[in-house]
C-alpha cells in the first residue's frame, strides 16, 4: 500500500535520505551531500540529511562515516516513513532492483547510477514509479558527472533527435589516447590504465565494449522515445584495434575512437558501439584521456555537444546529488512522479545487416599482378563501392593494402569478406572498422 501524499511542511524542516552503498561512488555522495550542507536552504528551500547507509561491512564503512549511520538491515530503511529519497549506488542486479521497487512501492523516491540495470529491466522500475506517482532518476548512469538524460527528457524535448554519438567510456578512450599519442600497442596501454586505476582489474566490460552499450541503449531510449535495451546493441571491442591501424587513420586525417552510435531512420532504430575512424575536424575527435563526450543532433538545435568527466567518485557524485537535489523540489511542490518513461513508441531496432557504413580495411596479399583486380572484382560483385585503394608498404612477398569503401549495406560487405578469406592471395584481414 502506498503512504499517504506528503505534509506540506517537512519534519525540522529536513528530507531523509537513505544511501545504499558506500563504495566509490557512495563516499563521494556523502561527500558532496555534506558539502552542500550550508547551501541547501537557500538552494532547495529545505535541509536534506542522510539517515542510514546500507553496507555489507560495518566495521570498514565506519571508518568512513559516523557508525550511527550504518546498518546492514534493508528493512530500517524501507520501513522508515521518515525516509523519503533511497539512494542506489551499490550496483549490479540484485538485490539492487529489489530494493530499489520495495522503496518505490513503500512511497519513498529512488536516485540510481545503476547503468546495468537501467540498460536491461529500466521499464519495470519506470512503471513502478508512475504507480507509486514517485520519482525515479538516474543521471549518473551516462557519462558520469556529464549532464545527458536530463536535457534529452527535458531541455530538448522540442526536438526530434535523429542521432546520437558518444565517447561514453573512460577507459577505452584513455587507452586508445596513449595509442595515438605514443604510438603503444593495445596491450602496453591496457597496462597503463590499470596501473593508473582507469582499467579494472577485469576490464572486460570496457574493452570489450559492454559498459558503452548499456549507456546507449539507454540513450537511444529517451531520444528516439522507444525502449531500446542492452541485448538491442551490437557490440565490438578495442582490443583488435593496432597502433598500425591509428597511425594510417592519421594518415588520412581521422582518429579512432570507440563510439556508441543511434540512430533514428525511417525503417527504424540503429544502435551500436565499435570502434570508428572519426575525421579530425568533428569535435569528438579532440575528447581525450578520460573524458566522456556525447554528440547530439536534433532537428531545431542542429549539433551540439556535452563534455566533461564521464566516471569517479566526485563527478558520478555530482549527478547522483542533482537528482536529489530535483526531487526535493519536487517534493516542496508536490510534483514528484511528473517526469516519467519517455518511451511511448514502440519502433523496431534494426539488425546490424541491414545498416549502411562505410568502412576502413587493411589487408595481407600476395605482391604480383591482378590481386588488386582480384579484390576489387569480389567487392564489384557484391555492390560494395570503394572510395580509396591504397598499397601502403611490402614485406618479403607480401603487399599490405589499405581499402577505404563508399557508404554499403553491412550485409554486402559481410558477404565480401567471406568470400576474401577464401582466397588464397590474401593471407590476412588484418582490420576492419567502420568509419563516421
Amino acid at each position: 500500500m502506498l503512504r499517504k501524499e506528503k505534509r506540506t511542511d517537512m519534519r525540522d524542516n529536513k528530507i531523509q535520505i537513505a544511501l545504499l552503498g558506500l563504495g566509490t561512488v557512495g563516499t563521494g555522495v556523502y561527500k558532496v551531500l555534506e558539502s552542500q550542507k550550508e547551501e541547501m536552504l537557500p538552494k532547495l528551500g529545505v535541509e536534506l540529511e542522510v539517515k542510514k547507509i546500507l553496507v555489507r561491512n560495518l566495521e570498514k564503512a565506519a571508518a568512513k562515516v559516523d557508525r550511527s549511520l550504518l546498518t546492514n538491515n534493508w528493512q530500517e530503511i524501507v520501513e522508515d516513513e521518515e525516509i523519503d529519497i533511497v539512494i542506489e549506488v551499490m550496483g549490479g542486479m540484485e538485490p539492487a532492483r529489489t530494493y530499489m521497487l520495495e522503496a518505490l512501492r513503500a512511497g519513498k523516491n529512488v536516485v540510481t547510477a545503476n547503468k546495468d540495470l537501467i540498460a536491461t529491466d529500466g521499464k519495470t522500475l519506470m512503471d513502478a514509479a508512475k504507480e507509486a506517482q514517485r520519482d525515479f532518476f538516474f543521471e549518473a548512469s551516462v557519462a558520469g558527472g556529464i549532464p545527458i538524460i536530463r536535457p534529452l527528457k527535458q531541455s530538448l524535448e522540442g526536438n526530434h533527435i535523429s542521432e546520437i554519438v558518444g565517447i561514453v567510456n573512460g577507459t577505452t578512450n584513455f587507452i586508445l589516447t596513449k595509442m595515438t599519442e605514443e604510438n603503444m600497442e593495445f596491450d602496453e596501454a591496457l597496462a597503463l590504465a590499470t596501473k593508473l586505476g582507469y582499467a579494472e582489474a577485469d576490464p572486460t566490460a570496457d574493452i570489450e565494449g559492454l559498459d558503452a552499450a548499456r549507456k546507449i541503449a539507454i540513450l537511444a531510449s529517451i531520444a528516439f522515445n522507444s525502449r531500446v535495451t542492452f541485448s538491442d546493441v551490437y557490440t565490438e571491442g578495442i582490443t583488435k584495434v593496432t597502433a598500425r591501424d591509428i597511425r594510417y587513420a592519421g594518415e588520412m586525417g581521422c582518429v579512432i575512437k570507440l563510439v556508441g552510435v543511434a540512430r533514428s531512420t525511417q525503417t527504424g532504430i540503429e544502435v551500436s558501439v565499435h570502434p570508428m575512424l572519426i575525421d579530425s575536424r568533428h569535435p569528438l575527435a579532440s575528447v581525450n584521456d578520460s573524458y566522456n563526450a556525447v554528440f547530439v543532433h536534433g532537428d531545431a538545435v542542429g549539433d551540439t555537444m556535452f563534455y566533461g568527466r564521464g566516471a569517479g567518485e566526485l563527478p558520478t557524485a555530482s549527478a547522483v546529488v542533482g537528482d536529489v537535489f530535483d526531487i526535493a523540489k519536487n517534493m516542496l511542490y508536490h510534483c514528484t512522479g511528473h517526469v516519467n518513461c519517455t518511451c511511448y513508441k514502440t519502433i523496431p531496432v534494426k539488425k546490424m545487416d541491414d545498416i549502411v557504413s562505410r568502412y576502413f580495411m587493411r589487408l595481407q596479399v600476395e605482391d604480383r599482378p591482378g590481386v588488386l583486380a582480384g579484390v576489387t572484382s569480389v567487392f564489384g560483385n557484391n555492390n560494395v563501392s570503394i572510395e580509396q585503394f591504397i598499397q601502403k608498404r611490402k614485406e618479403g612477398t607480401l603487399a599490405e593494402i589499405v581499402v577505404i569503401t563508399e557508404e554499403v549495406v553491412e550485409r554486402n560487405f559481410n558477404d565480401s569478406l567471406k568470400i576474401l578469406r577464401t582466397m588464397s592471395m590474401i593471407k590476412e584481414i588484418s582490420a576492419v572498422i567502420r568509419v563516421y
